[in-house]
C-alpha cells in the first residue's frame, strides 16, 4: 500500500465552480475573488480581506504596508518555512531569529525578550527591532494575549504567519469565548491556500486585517500599484488608471477563488476529518515508548494541518533520516517541519549563525517527522501508517541487557 503525505479533498462542487468560471469568460481577478474575500473575512471575523496568490505575497504586502525599512529588525522564529524570514530580507531588513518552545515548537517569547535586550547574531547590523511575526506551527495557536502584551510592551507591530492556522482558535481559559485566528489577533494575519493546506486554491493566500488603511494599501500594491484593477476597468468602469506606487503582481485568479469558495464552505467538515485522524494517531501511539506525540493542548481549536511526532532517539538504534527512509520504503509518505532557518546555508553564511545559537530548535528538528494527515484518508491507509510506525519502533528499539 502507498499512503501519500497529502491528497487534496475536492468535490464536484469545486469542479463545477471552476467550469462555470471558465465558461464565464472572466478568468483572472474578478467577481469570484471578491466573493471569496468577503466570505473568508466573515469566516475569521476580519472586516477586510485581500486575496493574493500565496501566503508569501500576503506577508510581503503586510510588511510593505506597515512601512518596514532597510536595517530594521523583525523577530522571526527559526523553526518556520523560508517565507517567514525571506519577506523581511526583501526590504533589506533583518530577521532576528528566535528559538522555539520545547513543547509547542512555537516561538519562545522569553527568548524573544533576550533577543530584544541583546540581539545575538545578527544584532550588530540591526538599527532597531520594529515587529514580530509569530507562526502557529501545525495550526496550534500561540497564546494570543501573551503575544499582544509582549508586542505592546516593546512597541512592536504583529504580522501573523497563519499559513497552518485556518480554521483555528484560541481562548485564555475554559469558559472564555473563542478568538478565531485572524479575528483581530494581529495588525495583519496571513493565510496560505497551498495544495496541502486545510483550505486549498492550488496556490493562493489571504491577508486579513481590521485596519482599512492597511487593507487598501495591500490591495493597491497587490496589482502593480494601479489605481484600478482589471475588473473595475473592464466590467463597466472607466478604462483609465494611474500607477500610484511601484507594486507587485500578487493577485489571485477567479479560477483559484472558485476552488476556495467551496473549500471554505466545507472548512469545518475538513477540519473535523483531520481531527479524527489525529486523535486516532494519538490513541494508536499512546503506548509507543520510542516516540513523543504532539498531544492536544487545552483551550485551542486546532486546524490539524500537521501531525508531527518526535523520535526518542536515545531509545532507537537509527536516526530520523533512516526512520523516514524506512517509512518511505514501506509506502508511507512523510515530511519534516522544518530544518531551523539558522541552520540553512544562507543564514549561516550571511549572519554567522551556529546551531548552538538557538539550541532548542537545533535539538528538536532531528527528531521531527510529520505523518500523513488529510481529509478522506481511509481506514486502511490510517492502519497502514500506524502499523508501519509501530513496527519500525519495535524493529529499531534499543535492546537492554
Amino acid at each position: 500500500m502507498k499512503v501519500p503525505f497529502f491528497r487534496p479533498s475536492l468535490t464536484d462542487a469545486e469542479v463545477d465552480e471552476v467550469v462555470d468560471t471558465l465558461r464565464s469568460g472572466w478568468l483572472t481577478t474578478g467577481p469570484k475573488v471578491r466573493r471569496f474575500e468577503e466570505r473568508f473575512g466573515e469566516a475569521v471575523g476580519a472586516p477586510h480581506a485581500v486575496a493574493v496568490n500565496s501566503a508569501t505575497a500576503a506577508l510581503h504586502l503586510a510588511l510593505e504596508a506597515l512601512g518596514l525599512r532597510a536595517g530594521e529588525g523583525v523577530l522571526v522564529p527559526t523553526l518556520t518555512f523560508a517565507a517567514t524570514a525571506e519577506v523581511v530580507r526583501y526590504f533589506g531588513a533583518v530577521p532576528v531569529l528566535v528559538d522555539c518552545e520545547p513543547g509547542s515548537l512555537n516561538l519562545d517569547l522569553e527568548d524573544a525578550e533576550r533577543r530584544l535586550s541583546a540581539p545575538a547574531p545578527p544584532g550588530d547590523v540591526v538599527s532597531r527591532i520594529v515587529g514580530l511575526i509569530p507562526v502557529h506551527v501545525g495550526g496550534v495557536m500561540m497564546d494570543v494575549a501573551r503575544v499582544r502584551d509582549f508586542a505592546a510592551r516593546h512597541s512592536l507591530w504583529i504580522v501573523e504567519d497563519a499559513a497552518h492556522a485556518f480554521p483555528a482558535a484560541w481562548r485564555a481559559a475554559r469558559g472564555d469565548g473563542w478568538t478565531r485566528c485572524g479575528e483581530g489577533t494581529a495588525a495583519v494575519t496571513c493565510f496560505s491556500f497551498y495544495a496541502n493546506k486545510t483550505l486549498t486554491t492550488g496556490e493562493g493566500g489571504m491577508a486579513v486585517t481590521s485596519d482599512a488603511a492597511l487593507a487598501d494599501r495591500m490591495r493597491l500594491m497587490s496589482l502593480h500599484g494601479l489605481s484600478k484593477d482589471a475588473w473595475g476597468r473592464y466590467a463597466g468602469g472607466s478604462w483609465d488608471y494611474q500607477i500610484v506606487a511601484p507594486g507587485f503582481k500578487y493577485n489571485l485568479t477567479d479560477i483559484a477563488a472558485s476552488l476556495g469558495l467551496h473549500q471554505l464552505a466545507r472548512a469545518e467538515v475538513l477540519r473535523k476529518s483531520r481531527e479524527e485522524i489525529a486523535l486516532g494517531y494519538e490513541e494508536a501511539f499512546a503506548d509507543v515508548a520510542e516516540i513523543e506525540r504532539p498531544g492536544v493542548p487545552e483551550n485551542r481549536v486546532l486546524s490539524w494541518h500537521l501531525y508531527p511526532i518526535r523520535l526518542r532517539l536515545e531509545r532507537l538504534r537509527v536516526d530520523r533520516n533512516r526512520f523516514i527512509a524506512d517509512l518511505q520504503e514501506a509506502g508511507v509518505g512523510c515530511s519534516v517541519h522544518w530544518r531551523p532557518l539558522h541552520m540553512h546555508a544562507y543564514y549561516r553564511e550571511t549572519f554567522g549563525f551556529r546551531p548552538a545559537d538557538l539550541p532548542v530548535a537545533a535539538r528538536e528538528w532531528p527528531r521531527l517527522i510529520s505523518l500523513p494527515l488529510f481529509p478522506g484518508m481511509n481506514a486502511e491507509e490510517r492502519a497502514h501508517v500506524v502499523s508501519c510506525v509501530r513496527g519500525l519502533c519495535a524493529r529499531h528499539a534499543q535492546t537492554t541487557t
